[in-house]
């Protein structure tokens, strides 16, 4: 009665965490061994986390990481092969890896802590390794049962999501930094004690998006891509895992035209769609937003003014309190529409 009871708690705390996407790990949770209901917290934190590092990355593209894309199964529907779906699999993997790995480093589980088996060890010039290690060989254990347990198809898209998983959780390792600590007479650094961390998980984010635009795609056999979960569907990317393509992204299939709705593939279109103009302290990339998602997709931009409130004139009291006034002022959003009198277009396939 305990354990079924602690089984209910885990898959609650998994629903909650998850409720606004389609991915969960309450299949594993209630198939897998009880003993892993340990980090469950943990692994859907980490999803999260990835969730959220991906609609970051995408958020002035015209597709923008939408929540009915959030599957890590073949067997859930999820019956696209694109370049999209792989950099999903890969930071929802990265981010569960990478939390369960901070949480052994901190000490939150009882059978796991620092990496500590390089201590001791010359690792350069100068330097020695000590301290504590993060320990990835942990986090990437935990990650690779939880995640990749949820792929269910025995087809080419699924060999292609468990090769993005391992992308996703090999990004980690590459990601990581050393750092070190000076010792020696009045700081003279004339050795340092050096230990490897995480890198922020922003980091880890753009160097998948850099991943994702240069992922490879994989020639295949149409004919194979219609063969589904079937058995006949057991051919193997060979291309794919050479141990020169094993950290990169892989597609099987070009991503549709995201810029018209199209209810069938679940595309929202980006008419609607905020877009940056204007705007200081932005990037580049981010300043094109309004050409890629309105323009380039034959709509128009429209300015929209709002007004806005926010805190002016701050000063300091003594002692010690801060008072601000609520000052008013007007604030210009840009949005792509479409242009009066065109037809609406709900492209190929649309309901």
């Amino acid at each position: 009665m305990g354990d079924l009871l602690m089984l209910r708690v885990a898959v609650g705390i998994c629903y909650v965490t998850f409720s606004a996407s389609a991915w969960s790990v309450n299949n594993f949770l209630i198939t897998g061994p009880k003993a892993y209901l340990t980090y469950t917290t943990s692994v859907a934190l980490g999803a999260q986390s990835g969730i959220e590092e991906c609609k970051f990355q995408f958020a002035w593209e015209r597709w923008n990481c939408p929540e009915n894309a959030l599957q890590l199964s073949t067997h859930n529907r999820l019956r696209s092969a694109t370049r999209e779906t792989s950099f999903i699999h890969a930071i929802s993997s990265a981010g569960v890896m990478y939390t369960i790995t901070k949480n052994c480093s901190m000490g939150d589980f009882e059978n796991c802590g620092c990496d500590e088996s390089k201590n001791g060890k010359t690792g350069g010039h100068g330097w020695i390794w000590g301290g504590c290690s993060d320990n990835v060989e942990f986090g990437e254990r935990i990650s690779k049962l939880f995640v990749d347990s949820l792929e269910k198809g025995k087809d080419a898209r699924a060999l292609m999501n468990l090769h993005n998983n391992r992308a996703g959780r090999l990004a980690v390792r590459a990601t990581m930094k050393r750092t070190c600590k000076c010792h020696g007479i009045s700081g003279s650094c004339s050795i340092q004690t050096c230990w490897l961390q995480l890198a922020n998980f922003r980091e880890l984010g753009n160097y998948l998006k850099a991943k994702y635009e240069r992922a490879l795609k994989i020639e295949m056999d149409k004919r194979q891509l219609r063969a589904g979960n079937s058995a006949e569907g057991h051919w193997i990317p060979t291309e794919a895992f050479l141990p020169s393509a094993e950290a990169e992204l892989i597609f099987l299939e070009e991503s549709p035209d995201y810029c018209t709705r199209n209810s069938s593939l679940g595309i929202y279109g980006t008419e609607g769609r905020e877009c940056l103009q204007n705007s200081r302290n932005t990037s580049r990339w981010e300043q094109r937003s309004c050409g890629r998602l309105c323009t380039e997709c034959g709509l128009q931009v429209e300015e929209r003014s709002t007004e806005a409130i926010s805190s002016c004139n701050c000063k300091f009291q003594w002692c010690c309190t801060v008072k601000c006034d609520q000052c008013r002022h007007v604030v210009s959003k840009y949005y792509c529409t479409r242009s009066p009198g065109s037809a609406w277009s709900w492209g190929k396939g649309s309901a």
